[in-house]
């Protein structure tokens, strides 16, 4: 039976459960917010003594229970990725270290021996969610400190995080560090908020390899390649190439709420009926429980003579896709009769290239939908 060891000083041990429901584990949580009091520095200073406690707790397993390190996977958020990773540079062949959002300041461009690093067990994972990016602080780290290092939404601001990343300034740098870094915030808690989310929504996670975010949202990493792509969170060590290399980025987008899955997809509108107009064209997904989601394809002058191209990342699951429409919306100088509808759409779902293609009939007015089905 494997063995999930939590660090957290508060949220994340408290989703420790929903591993339960998807594996017959052992989920130990140790609570360290007595050692995360006080100065930043201090914390910093701590993650030492922790990461003793936690290898020496490996020990006493393997001593009495003749417990392997590889049959345990260490998942540490902030501060407690790298104590995490301290515990690993200790008892080697530990099986995995998840690490959520590792904690930048005084670690960033420091050497491996004093950070969460490849080495420190067999698969390091790591989702950066709030990623320093000078002039503004971010938490964590942006510089790859894994195997795999997901980076979602570019990895430093979040959707639907409202708190606000401070400019840097020198004579309260230790302050902001110090409350946010410990506390939390919103930005830098999405880390460990997707990975618990991922282990209900594996799919959801898809990242796909690139080397900036820029490039992963023009396209040049779409679909996913011939070894497909790796899932964040939970199940990152599914991925058959995970070894193959390290600090290789991953990007991918997500949802603004709960449960944060996307699925990413190329989508190309042909339109007919019209031959030169202004408006915008939509697409509404409806899923089999009754959720819709509506995203806009293009805006502006819009002409049948023109195929229209958008990369979304889509918060309802493909394969519980039960319609799709085309819905298009005039502006004030549109004329009160103009009728629109959508040829053909044409989409490629980025996580194995497949392509489904639909068709709409005839056309219809403005804020009517018009039902797409299978060519």
């Amino acid at each position: 039976m494997n063995l999930s060891f939590s660090l957290y000083t508060r949220e994340t041990g408290n989703n420790s459960q929903l591993l339960l429901e998807v594996e017959n584990i052992n989920c130990i949580a140790a609570d360290w917010k007595e050692g995360a009091k006080g100065t930043y520095i201090s914390a910093v200073n701590n993650i030492r003594v922790i990461g003793a406690e936690v290898a020496y707790f490996i020990k006493t397993l393997q001593k009495i229970f003749r417990y392997s390190p590889c049959e345990i996977h260490l998942i540490g958020h902030s501060l407690g990725a790298h104590a995490a990773g301290e515990a690993g540079r200790r008892i080697r062949g530990i099986r995995r270290i998840t690490g959520l959002d590792p904690a930048g300041p005084y670690f960033e461009g420091t050497p491996p021996e004093v950070r969460l690093d490849p080495s420190d067990a067999n698969f390091v994972d790591v989702i950066h969610s709030n990623a320093a990016h000078f002039p503004a602080i971010g938490l964590g780290m942006y510089n790859t400190t894994g195997h795999l290092d997901f980076y979602p939404n570019g990895g430093t601001v979040m959707p639907g995080c409202t708190d606000l990343i401070p400019e840097m300034k020198q004579n309260d740098f230790e302050v902001i560090i110090a409350e946010a870094t410990i506390v939390g915030g919103c930005h830098h808690s999405r880390s460990h908020e997707f990975y618990f989310e991922s282990i209900l929504y594996p799919t959801g996670y898809f990242g796909y390899p690139c080397e900036t975010y820029q490039s992963f949202e023009s396209g040049d990493c779409f679909p996913c390649p011939q070894e497909r792509c790796p899932m964040m969170g939970h199940y990152a060590d599914r991925f058959p190439a995970k070894l193959k290399r390290v600090n290789q980025k991953y990007f991918l987008n997500t949802a603004a709420d709960p449960p944060f899955a996307t699925w990413r997809q190329k989508v190309f509108i042909k339109l007919s009926g019209v031959k030169k107009m202004r408006g915008d064209i939509n697409l509404v997904f409806h899923d089999t429980e009754g959720n819709a989601k509506e995203y806009e394809i293009a805006s502006g002058v819009l002409s049948q003579d023109q195929v229209y191209t958008k990369y979304l990342d889509v918060e309802i699951n493909p394969k519980n896709t039960k319609k799709i429409e085309f819905l298009w919306n005039k502006t004030i100088f549109t004329l009160l009769w103009a009728r629109v509808g959508a040829e053909t759409v044409n989409i490629i779902h980025g996580e194995d290239g497949h392509r489904s293609t639909f068709c709409g009939r005839g056309t219809v007015t403005y804020g009517v939908p018009q039902l797409l089905t299978p060519c």
